[in-house]
């Protein structure tokens, strides 16, 4: 392919996909989800202290990187939603051009970059969480250009090559849990090179040494908090939920692991991630197309895998293509470890967000395929062909995008989950004289997204209902008490307190409600 015209169309993918993931980001969303609001908190009181750390404590315990780039961001914007998902918005239009140069390299093809970069940039899946403050998006991207240059590497045996590959490669330890278990894919990747490439480690043994020092490098400061300064920061939920504890298992392991296995397998075909924070239910993650395209993907590759290494033990034929099949079939089904070994919420499209840039990769194998044998077909064939491969990428430019900002913008279940009516107070409140008392009775995490959006709003205070005696008022002072929603007991019992009090429900198109109490 005429590079002009291969960069000049990446180009035009890129910019597709951060239009994709930009648009109207304050809105699409409706609402900033608490745990995206947690970041922007932590973030906004790193600024203040200035104490930007490796690890955050709250909400479970969050790795920093994320956090401290959001500060950046926050700095720089205020808080507001564009700075709380600008980095989303930045990985998820990067990890475009990772699966882009990891394509290419890994098929030797420009084709294979292009559809890849094609796909997983109309991809709801990539278009959802790229539009979320959630770390878990530095995943895809640091594996996809990681690998790229890990590849890259062993076709130039350039040190530098693996230097950066190292560096990158290290970052992945402070974004997301998932990121963990990853090193078992370079494990997998290294015994297939030794099995195929004779003289491997004689060779390679220097770039392997670059790489590991590099990767320590950036991996060192989060290694040396895990192992020697706070071990306990890293005791999260996992135990809880994963499926080796008896509770969550019901005593019977295997089948529990069958059936997590089996959900985790199924979200790409058929009914995916139920919670509509991270899919759009019931629907499968990929679309019909991409879905059909990454089966026969996957099959061809574990057939492929299978026969190149009997040829190996059979017959001690060295095939350096197994390399690439043992790559992408570990790369899947590692970093789906974090989903089905936990017994909780599966099919779970944001714990299995690794295997986004690999779904991807396998789902260009047929279309490669079919451009292979394209001169091999006669005329009227070729022509039904391009018409196929038309209307198919037409669809798949479509379908997603139309999803998301179409059916999943105007549903009201999506206002719910991402509690879009404490957006919707944050607006209110800043309306109200600021010398008003306002009052918010809400619990710890649904005041996240209000204090995030309102850092430094006069005379506001959070209540818990059991708190309500606090109020006071005089006849003289004006004051607001918001519910973020429905809790009579409460309304009741301050309304008989302070008889002036006049009651006023919110509510917009989509269901989001909030209550007031004024005098």
């Amino acid at each position: 392919m005429n590079k002009k015209i291969v960069w000049g169309l990446l180009l035009a993918i890129l910019i597709t996909a951060f239009a994709l993931r930009v648009t109207n980001i304050k809105n699409i969303p409706a609402g900033i989800y608490p745990d995206e609001a947690q970041n922007g908190v932590d973030a906004q009181q790193a600024n203040a202290t200035r104490e930007y750390k490796l690890f955050y404590e709250g909400n479970q315990g969050r790795e920093g990187l994320f956090i401290n780039l959001q500060a950046l961001s926050i700095k720089a914007f205020g808080p507001t939603e564009f700075a709380l998902k600008l980095w989303s918005i930045i990985f998820g239009t990067l990890t475009v051009l990772g699966v882009f140069l990891l394509a290419k390299e890994l098929f030797k093809s420009y084709a294979a970059g292009l559809i890849g970069a094609y796909l997983i940039a109309f991809s709801y899946w990539a278009i959802n969480f790229s539009r979320i403050g959630f770390r878990a998006i530095m995943v895809p991207f640091l594996l996809s250009f990681a690998f790229y240059f890990i590849f890259k590497g062993l076709r130039t045996k350039k040190l530098h090559t693996f230097v950066i590959a190292g560096l990158i490669y290290g970052l992945g330890l402070h974004t997301y849990i998932a990121f963990r278990v990853s090193p078992l894919v370079l494990i997998a990747l290294f015994v297939s090179l030794l099995i195929t490439r004779k003289n491997f480690f004689k060779e390679y043994w220097k770039h392997i040494l670059v790489f590991a020092f590099a990767m320590f490098v950036t991996a060192a400061p989060m290694l040396l908090d895990f192992f020697v300064y706070n071990p306990d920061h890293y005791a999260s939920r996992t135990s809880a939920i994963s499926v080796f504890n008896p509770v969550t298992n019901g005593g019977n392991l295997p089948l529990t692991i069958a059936r997590t296995f089996g959900l985790s397998l199924q979200k790409y075909f058929v009914m995916g991630d139920l919670n509509m924070r991270h899919n759009y239910p019931p629907y499968a993650l990929l679309n019909p197309i991409v879905s059909v395209t990454f089966l026969i993907g996957l099959i061809y590759i574990a057939s492929k895998f299978l026969h190149l290494l009997w040829l190996r033990i059979a017959k001690g034929q060295r095939d350096e293509r197994m390399d690439i099949y043992v790559f992408l079939l570990s790369w899947f089904l590692v970093l789906l470890i974090p989903e089905f070994l936990a017994n909780e919420g599966n099919p779970h499209a944001l714990r299995s967000i690794g295997t986004l840039p690999v779904v991807i990769i396998i789902s260009t194998i047929p279309f490669l395929w079919i451009f292979k044998k394209y001169n091999q077909f006669g005329h009227s064939y070729k022509m039904f062909t391009i018409s196929i491969f038309i209307g198919a990428f037409i669809f798949i430019g479509l379908a997603d995008p139309i999803k998301y900002f179409v059916f999943f913008a105007n549903s009201p279940k999506q206002h719910q989950v991402f509690e879009a009516n404490t957006r919707a107070i944050s607006d209110y409140i800043r309306i109200l004289p600021q010398s008003e008392k306002k009052y918010i009775v809400t619990g710890a995490m649904p005041r996240l997204t209000i204090n995030y959006l309102n850092p430094t709003l006069p005379n506001t205070f959070y209540l818990y209902p059991s708190q309500l005696d606090q109020i006071k008022t005089n006849s003289n002072e004006k004051l607001t008490i918001i519910f973020t929603g429905w809790d009579w007991d409460s309304i009741n019992a301050l309304r008989a307190r302070i008889p002036n009090l006049t009651f006023q429900e919110h509510k917009n198109k989509f269901g989001d409600v909030f209550i007031t109490l004024s005098n």
